[in-house]
């Protein structure tokens, strides 16, 4: 099994910058895609940001260019720098681990991002 604790949330004015971190233990890391999910209240959860375990990148249309994914299989942690805040991107963020070709998936409890003034 995999344990996935995110933290870094918190309250940021629009055009601020945050970043959130995701803390890994149970598995071997490497072995996981990892990725951050967001879900607004009444919407559905979606794609924020993902990196393979080979290293590949890919965003949402709606970040790219502002938020960068990142990982540290050494340290068991995934970080997404969130910069360019805006009001659209308050959501609860999730962090995930998934090995498609076993069927694993794994999330954490998530932690709220509010951009407001």
């Amino acid at each position: 099994q995999v344990q996935l604790v995110e933290s870094g949330g918190g309250l940021v004015q629009p055009g601020g910058s945050l970043r959130l971190s995701c803390a890994g233990s149970g598995r071997i890391f490497s072995y996981y895609d990892m990725g951050w999910y967001r879900q607004a209240p009444g919407k559905q959860r979606e794609l924020v940001a993902v990196m393979t375990r080979g290293g590949s990148s890919n965003y949402a249309d709606s970040v790219k260019g502002r938020f960068t994914i990142s990982r540290d299989n050494a340290k068991n942690t995934v970080h997404l720098q969130m910069n360019s805040l805006k009001a659209e991107d308050t959501a609860v963020y999730y962090c995930n681990a998934a090995r498609i070709s076993y069927g694993e998936t794994y999330w954490g409890q998530g932690t709220q991002v509010t951009v407001s003034s």
